[in-house]
């Protein structure tokens, strides 16, 4: 593991945050493209991404402490440190996507126009904070004889940061195909959702830093069965209610 790349002066870089920032860049950079394309200046869309980011960083570090507060009892000030890991992906969607509607809605912009463009994005930049985990040795996988050495333990462990990378790159892959079929107005991005859920529902089986609650399965788990559930309802609305063009 690398969680420090390089230390200038007082400055460290830590791979967590460099990953985060390369995720930023590289989907702001794409996504601008895709934007343009469609009619909508390439600034607007990187004014969102940014803002969007913030939030979903901002969601999905408040529901890690939400669940985790035991961690930080005796050390509240390690919340505040973010690269050493700890974010949760569905308090970031819950965060990310409340504030994109506002901030669509106020400033009269397309909402599944844009949220079927953002989709493969949302997917890539997930794959590439992911490998950020796997460098910050966070978010490991339960012991297995051919898996990873992690510092702080005896036994190999499954690489599931590197599952789920794999998995949401080939997500993004599948929902840029999407986006070129044109299916209508706001499924890509509720395929996008049941993807993701399903995807994090099953790498949560190996993975070893959450115990179950209910029925064997861990609150990332039911919180995924819901965000599964919601985008099916959502696909099916929409494919009511819009066209293919």
């Amino acid at each position: 593991m690398h969680p420090v790349i390089c230390s200038i002066g007082p400055f460290t870089v830590y791979s967590f945050g460099l990953m985060i920032a390369v995720a930023a860049l590289v989907c702001s950079y794409f996504f601008g493209r895709d934007t343009q394309k469609a009619g909508i200046p390439k600034e607007t869309a990187y004014d969102f991404v940014f803002w969007s980011a913030l939030f979903g960083i901002l969601g999905a570090r408040v529901f890690y402490i939400l669940l985790n507060l035991d961690l930080y009892e005796n050390e509240p000030l390690e919340m505040f440190k973010l690269q050493n890991g700890g974010l949760a992906w569905q308090g970031g969607l819950i965060f990310a996507v409340v504030h994109g509607v506002i901030y669509l809605k106020r400033h009269k912009l397309p909402v599944w126009v844009f949220a079927d463009l953002a989709a493969p994005y949302c997917a890539l930049g997930q794959a590439i904070g992911r490998v950020g985990c796997f460098l910050n040795g966070c978010c490991y996988g339960k012991p297995v004889w051919w898996g990873v050495s992690f510092p702080g333990h005896d036994a190999h462990l499954h690489p599931t940061q590197i599952y789920e990378a794999v998995g949401l790159l080939a997500a993004f892959l599948f929902l840029k195909k999407l986006n070129a079929v044109k299916l209508g107005d706001g499924r890509v991005f509720a395929a996008y959702l049941m993807i993701a859920a399903t995807l994090r529902f099953v790498v949560q089986f190996f993975r070893d830093d959450h115990d179950p609650v209910w029925f064997r399965l861990s609150v990332f788990q039911w919180v995924c069965i819901g965000v599964f559930l919601s985008a099916i309802i959502l696909f099916m609305y929409l494919k009511r209610t819009t066209k293919a063009v």
